[in-house]
């Protein structure tokens, strides 16, 4: 048990499949998983742990941010011996190109935060995910046909903003979300696996967008991916 993660140790499985909102959380669990239990409801922050196709599975929410994605995953990675986690979570796209439900799989994460530095004083801004992980990911999307794109996220402390910096374009952002560049260093720090697969929600160009409803329950492509890649 942790400050944030009200429950035992068993009760949390060794991979863990992490989208932001608690809904989702629900509804992976519920749509996806057998044998399943609530182990964790501290903060509204549900987890659910289950079977996947005979595989143990954690399916827990992160909330919005950096912040929130640090508490929870430095707690799963460090005091519950997590040894994966896989953002399952939503993106803005910079490019006219990439539509909504478009996927993203993150090779690098990108932010103008100083994040790295408040955590060790480090000088750090781009972080890679796991290149173990990432290419069980990829090799599964070919097994299931699926058409994704790989390329590097900007990781943001804000949703509204004005004022885009030009490090952004020259770091090869493919879009934009907030939680996957402090998912990707406290995994590095602690010496374990991540990565982030990421729906597209809203295109920042042509501004389509998905609904929350949509956001909420139209990502399956990105689920079943996530999942199917620890089996």
């Amino acid at each position: 048990m942790s400050v944030h993660i009200n429950t035992k140790k068993e009760n949390i499985a060794k991979t863990v499949i992490m989208p932001g909102d608690p809904l989702r959380v629900k509804y992976i669990a519920e749509k996806y998983l057998t044998n399943v239990s609530l182990v964790n409801k501290t903060r509204l922050c549900l987890a659910y742990t289950g079977l996947y196709k005979d595989r143990l599975v954690t399916v827990m929410a992160s909330g919005m941010g950096m912040p929130s994605m640090a508490i929870y995953s430095y707690e799963l990675f460090n005091e519950f011996d997590v040894d994966k986690i896989i953002r399952v979570g939503s993106c803005g796209s910079y490019y006219e190109e990439i539509r909504p439900r478009d996927i993203i799989l993150v090779e690098k994460a990108f932010t103008l935060s100083n994040f790295a530095y408040q955590y060790d004083k480090e000088n750090v801004n781009i972080i890679e995910g796991s290149s173990n992980l990432n290419k069980k990911i990829i090799d599964t999307a070919f097994k299931k046909k699926l058409d994704i794109r790989i390329g590097n996220i900007n990781t943001s402390d804000l949703f509204y903003n004005k004022y885009e910096n030009p490090k952004i374009r020259e770091n090869f952002c493919l879009g934009v979300e907030m939680e996957t560049f402090a998912l990707f260093y406290i995994a590095k720090k602690s010496s374990k696996e991540a990565s982030s697969i990421l729906t597209v929600s809203d295109n920042l160009v042509t501004k389509e967008e998905l609904t929350s409803e949509e956001r909420e329950k139209t990502f399956d492509e990105a689920i079943t991916l996530a999942l199917d890649s620890i089996l």
